[in-house]
C-alpha cells in the first residue's frame, strides 16, 4: 500500500494524515486556504471609482437605506484571487477523468465553444426581428434536421431546457393528444419501471398522473410480463429509460412499445442515455412515441454545476401535431418562429401552449450541431461505439476485484453493487471518499435504487486507454487495501483534500445558509 502512484502523490496512510510541519498561512504550497468572500470585506474598496451623484432630492422617505448593504467591498486583484483559488478547488473535466454514472461528463471539444461565441451567435438576443436572425433560425432549423435523423422521429421540439423539462414537454404532448381523442380523464395511471430515471415519476406525478411501477427482472431489465400484467384502459403511457440506469439495454423494448399502443397508450423514452446508441439505433423505429435528448450530455455541451443545458423532444408521427410552440417554419420569405396559437393553427398543428417565455438554449444549439458537423455520420456512429467499448472495458477489468450485480455486458456505464465490501467495515461512501485521495471524483453511488451499495461508472468516449487504465489500476488497489483489513486509509478519508469528511447528515438536517458576522468582542471592564 505505500509507495508513489502515477500521479505523484503518496498514498500511504502515514503520507496522507500526517503532516511535515503546520504552516503559518494554513496553506500548504499551492493548496491554498481561501475566506470567505465576506470575511474578506474592506470597507472603501472598490473595482471601480463611482463619482459621486449630483446633489438631489430623496424620494424613499423612511425606506432609504441608513447603513452599508451588508456585500462585501473589495478590490479587483482580491476578487480575482478569490475565484480563481475557488476554481482550483473544483474537480473538472478538464482536471481528470470524470466517472459519474448517468451524465456523461465527457470532454467538450474547444471547437464547438469557439463557435458559440462567434458574432452574430454570442451576442444575439430573442427580441431581435425575425429579419435578423434568419442565420440563426437556419441554424436551428438544421439542428432540428439532425436531430429528427438520428432519432427516425418526424417532429422536434427545441425549446426545453434540460433532461426533466423536456420529459415533461413530452408528457404533456401525451396529456394534450389524449385530450383531443377525449381519454384523458379515462388515462389516468403512467407506469415507470424501477430501472428508469428518478425524474421519470416525479414528472408523471407532477402532472396528476397515478405513477404505477413496474419491477425488474434479475438481469436488471423490464419484466415483461409485469408489465403487460399492468396494462388497461386506464394507462396513458409507459415512462422507459433506455439504456436504463442499470447501463443495459432493455431487449424487448419493441414488444414493450406494440403492447403500449395495442392499450391504446403512448411510449415515452428517457432519453439520457442517447450516448450509448447515437448514430446505433434509431428510437423511432423501436416505437418511441416521445424522447428528450439532452445536448449537454449527447452531444459536449458543458455539463454540471447547475447548467446549462438543453433537452429537445423528439416526437413519433401521432404526437407531432401537439409539439409546444414556438418552432421554426422555412418559408418563401425565408425562416420565422410559429409563435402564436392562430400561426400554429395556419400551419396546420394543434400546440399544446408553450414551455419557455423565448426560444430555447441558443448556445447548446450552436454546441450540438458544430459537434454533429465535426464528427459526421461515421464520428457519431464511433461515439456510441467507443463508449460502450470503454464502459465494458471497465466492467470487465474490475469485476474480479469489485462485484457487478448482473451477468453480460453494459451499454455505456459499468455498475457494480457494495457486494465485494461485505464484511470490511467498509462502505460504498467509505470507498468513495478514498477516490478523493487518489485525485479522482466519485463515481455515482447509491443509485440506481435497485441495487445495493451501488457504484455506478461511465468512463465515456473521449477517455483513452492509459487514462481508463490508471482508473481501473486505482480502484483494484482501493478494492485490496479494503478486504487485506485496510480499514483506517477509508473510514477516515478523504485526507488529502483542503476539507476532510463532513458531517453529511447534519449538513443535510442543518444547513447554515446564511453567513452572519461574528458577534463583537465585548471590551473588558
Amino acid at each position: 500500500m505505500s509507495g508513489m502512484n502515477k500521479q505523484g502523490r503518496p498514498t500511504s496512510i502515514a503520507g496522507a494524515s500526517s503532516v511535515a510541519h503546520e504552516t503559518f498561512t494554513g496553506n500548504r504550497a499551492l493548496h491554498l486556504e481561501e475566506a470567505l468572500l465576506f470575511e474578506l470585506d474592506n470597507p472603501g474598496a472598490c473595482g471601480v471609482d463611482l463619482d459621486e451623484p449630483a446633489p438631489f432630492t430623496a424620494r424613499l422617505g423612511n425606506f432609504e437605506r441608513q447603513g452599508r448593504i451588508g456585500l462585501p467591498s473589495v478590490s479587483e486583484p482580491e476578487i480575482v484571487r478569490h475565484y480563481v483559488r475557488l476554481s482550483a478547488k473544483n474537480y473538472s473535466i478538464d482536471a481528470g477523468l470524470y466517472p459519474l454514472g448517468s451524465c456523461t461528463m465527457k470532454h467538450n471539444p474547444r471547437l464547438n465553444e469557439k463557435m458559440a461565441r462567434l458574432p452574430g451567435i454570442g451576442d444575439l438576443h430573442p427580441l431581435q426581428p425575425v429579419k435578423t436572425v434568419q442565420g440563426a433560425l437556419e441554424l436551428m432549423d438544421t439542428l432540428a434536421h439532425w436531430l429528427k435523423e438520428l432519432t427516425g422521429m418526424p417532429g422536434v421540439a427545441l425549446s426545453p431546457k434540460a433532461g426533466a423539462h423536456g420529459e415533461l414537454c413530452g408528457m404533456m404532448a401525451i396529456r394534450a393528444a389524449l385530450i383531443a381523442r377525449g381519454e384523458d380523464e379515462a388515462r389516468s395511471r403512467v407506469l415507470v419501471p424501477e430501472s428508469a430515471h428518478g425524474t421519470n415519476p416525479a414528472t408523471a406525478a407532477l402532472l396528476g398522473y397515478k405513477v404505477d411501477a413496474i419491477p425488474a427482472t434479475k438481469e436488471g431489465r423490464v419484466d415483461l410480463e409485469a408489465f403487460k400484467a399492468k396494462l388497461g384502459s386506464d394507462v396513458a403511457a409507459i415512462m422507459l429509460t433506455n439504456p436504463n440506469t442499470c447501463g443495459l439495454f432493455e431487449r424487448d423494448i419493441i414488444d414493450i412499445a406494440d403492447a403500449v399502443h395495442e392499450a391504446g397508450a403512448y411510449f415515452y423514452c428517457d432519453g439520457a442515455n442517447f450516448n450509448a446508441i447515437v448514430g446505433r439505433v434509431r428510437p423511432g423505429d423501436l416505437g418511441v412515441d416521445a424522447m428528450h435528448i439532452n445536448l449537454h450530455k449527447t452531444f459536449s455541451t458543458p455539463h454540471g454545476g447547475g447548467g446549462p443545458g438543453a433537452g429537445p423532444v423528439v416526437f413519433s408521427q401521432a404526437l407531432a401535431p401537439f409539439a409546444p410552440r414556438p418552432y421554426v417554419v422555412h418559408g418563401p420569405d425565408g425562416f420565422r418562429l410559429v409563435e402564436t396559437a392562430e400561426d400554429a393553427k395556419a400551419d396546420g398543428t394543434t400546440p399544446f401552449g408553450r414551455m419557455t417565455a423565448f426560444h430555447g438554449q441558443m448556445g447548446m444549439f450552436v454546441r450540438a450541431l458544430a459537434y454533429m458537423m465535426s464528427h459526421g455520420s461515421d464520428g457519431l456512429r464511433q461515439v456510441a461505439e467507443d463508449a460502450v467499448l470503454n464502459a465494458n472495458y471497465v466492467l470487465a477489468s474490475l469485476k474480479d476485484d469489485l462485484s457487478a450485480p448482473f451477468e453480460g455486458p453494459c451499454m455505456h456505464e459499468a455498475l457494480f453493487d457494495d457486494h465485494f465490501l461485505k464484511g470490511t467495515g467498509v462502505e460504498t461512501l467509505d470507498f468513495a471518499k478514498a477516490m478523493i485521495d487518489e485525485g479522482y471524483h466519485p463515481m455515482t453511488m447509491y443509485f440506481p435504487l435497485v441495487v445495493h451499495g451501488a457504484l455506478l461508472i461511465e468512463p465515456t468516449e473521449t477517455e483513452s486507454k492509459q487514462a481508463v487504465d490508471l482508473f481501473i489500476a486505482t480502484l483494484k488497489d482501493l478494492a485490496r487495501a479494503a478486504k487485506s483489513n485496510d480499514k483506517e486509509r477509508f473510514t477516515g478519508a478523504p485526507y488529502l483534500s483542503p476539507r476532510r469528511r463532513l458531517d453529511e447528515t447534519a449538513a443535510a438536517r442543518s444547513p447554515v445558509l446564511r453567513w452572519v458576522p461574528p458577534a463583537p468582542k465585548q471590551a473588558a471592564e
